[in-house]
């Protein structure tokens, strides 16, 4: 079997710039592995992507949740579980914990009852690691003027919201720091690279030892 590497963190917090490093990263080991984004990676799900970020689009947080638990039913079934069973890793830009974090925590919907429809969805599929980009509101806002790109529906929510999703995030690694594991997210890229892969080595060494 493969291994499910996520990476969690507000918008801003460089996701993808680590998800990508990484995979670069663990293929200069010699470990066959994909890189794929949330809400995404298969056609139906990008479809979906395209709806749930639409700013034109109004979206209730009942049709939210269960739109990204949608999108990440088809990429589990469709990609993610074909590939960790064909032993190749994947390194997944968001995944569950995001809904846990946005729609659970920052939409109110509950923790408990979003994880409840996310893990129908995934067949209860977990992550081996997750690496937590921490990086406050303020900065993942910053960082996201300086793209240059008009802001998403999500991106448009004021700084509470922000705020309470990445106080969620923090509960999550608290409660579960076997799985979670935090970095640095405001530090330079190769930095927050070499720390992404010091919290890898056990799982690294794991896989290598069989």
């Amino acid at each position: 079997m493969g291994k499910l590497i996520t990476v969690e963190g507000l918008d801003g917090a460089g996701k993808t710039t680590l998800a990508a490093a990484l995979g670069d990263a663990l293929a200069e080991r010699g470990i066959e592995v994909r890189v794929l984004r949330e809400p995404g990676g298969v056609a139906l799900s990008e479809r979906i992507r395209a709806l749930v970020t639409e700013p034109a689009l109004v979206v209730g947080a009942r049709a939210e949740a269960l739109l990204y638990a949608a999108a990440r039913a088809q990429l589990v079934e469709e990609a993610v579980q074909p590939l960790l069973a064909a032993g190749t890793w994947v390194v997944l830009d968001r995944f569950l914990d995001s809904s846990l974090a946005y729609q659970g925590a920052g939409r109110g919907l509950g923790v408990d009852a979003v994880r409840a429809i996310n893990l129908f969805a995934t067949h209860g599929l977990e992550p081996d690691r997750t690496l937590l980009l921490r990086i406050s509101p303020e900065e993942g806002r910053a960082r996201q003027a300086g793209r240059g790109e008009a802001p998403d529906r999500l991106e448009r929510e004021d700084e509470d919201f922000f705020t309470t999703i990445a106080d969620a995030y923090e509960r999550l690694a608290r409660e579960e720091p076997a799985r979670v594991r935090a970095v640095d997210g405001s530090a330079a890229p190769e930095s927050v690279l070499a720390a992404a892969l010091a919290e890898l080595v056990d799982v690294l060494q794991s896989a290598t030892a069989r």
